[in-house]
């Protein structure tokens, strides 16, 4: 369950990023620019996601025998040191924005690249605690400016329709869509359920909205700022109180199915 939604956080971050530069397209087309449907699908779409997938592979791959395979001693899994993890993110993501890919997709790709061809190496266990520890410094940090948004007026255009849309949108849109790509997995319904609602945040929607006004003019910011901090508040009371103690309560269970005769299991 924890892999499939850091999974999920992944992919989100790198394949949201083709939406977000169709929207910036339709805006300057609505600016005078025409649209380029062909430019946005080979540029936008294929390149920046394949050629962002090719190169976290690739970068990912090359990384784990400097780190992991290297003859000159002492290569770098004999350490304790987890900046490494902070490297692997900064190259990946730096040599893929310099060929014009995906940088957030690249890093997703590079990091199972470099976990999953040395997943039994002790050295992921100070990769993993010291990436945790920069997730949880950071989003503190976000929450923190969050919050001075509030207070400082972001939800002021809020309306009736934009608080109703919020609410289809993380009590019903998101769960929904979640449980149904998870049909046909060898998941458990509790399990399935638990992916579907306990998702992402939406905190990069914050940083997709702020890219996008950047690149060009849209109508009815305030509102788009307000609706999306909603949709990111929302989550984070509801979710945040309630995630910690599922999760938990879903361990305990499978412990005991783990637990039972094997015929008890299968019933």
């Amino acid at each position: 369950m924890r892999f499939a939604l850091t999974s999920e956080a992944g992919f989100n971050d790198g394949l949201a990023f083709p939406f977000v530069w169709l929207a910036v397209a339709l805006a300057l087309d609505a600016a005078g620019e025409p649209m380029d449907w062909g430019r946005w699908l080979a540029l936008d779409v294929l390149w920046r996601v394949l050629g962002g997938i090719g190169i976290g592979a690739a970068v990912g791959y090359g990384l784990m025998h400097l780190i992991f395979r290297s003859e000159r001693a002492p290569n770098l899994s004999t350490s304790s040191d987890g900046l490494t993890a902070l490297a692997i993110t900064l190259i990946v993501y730096g040599v893929a924005e310099l060929c014009h890919t995906y940088g957030f997709l690249a890093v997703f790709v590079g990091a199972l690249v470099v976990r999953q061809l040395e997943h039994d190496h002790e050295y992921h266990a100070t990769l993993d605690l010291f990436a945790q520890q920069c997730e949880k410094l950071l989003t503190a940090l976000l929450l923190l400016l969050l919050g001075g948004a509030v207070a400082g007026g972001i939800l002021r255009g809020l309306g009736w329709r934009e608080i109703t849309f919020a609410a289809i949108f993380v009590l019903g849109v998101r769960p929904l869509a979640g449980w149904l790509a998870l049909l046909g997995t060898a998941l458990t319904r509790r399990e399935r359920w638990a992916i579907a609602i306990f998702g992402v945040r939406g905190i990069g929607s914050l940083y997709y909205l702020a890219f996008a006004f950047n690149h060009a003019q849209f109508e009815g910011t305030q509102a788009l700022w307000s609706v999306v901090a909603l949709v990111v508040l929302l989550s984070i009371l509801l979710h945040g109180v309630s995630a910690g103690w599922v999760m938990d309560m879903l361990d305990r269970i499978r412990n005991r199915r783990a637990r039972r005769p094997p015929q008890a299991r299968s019933n």
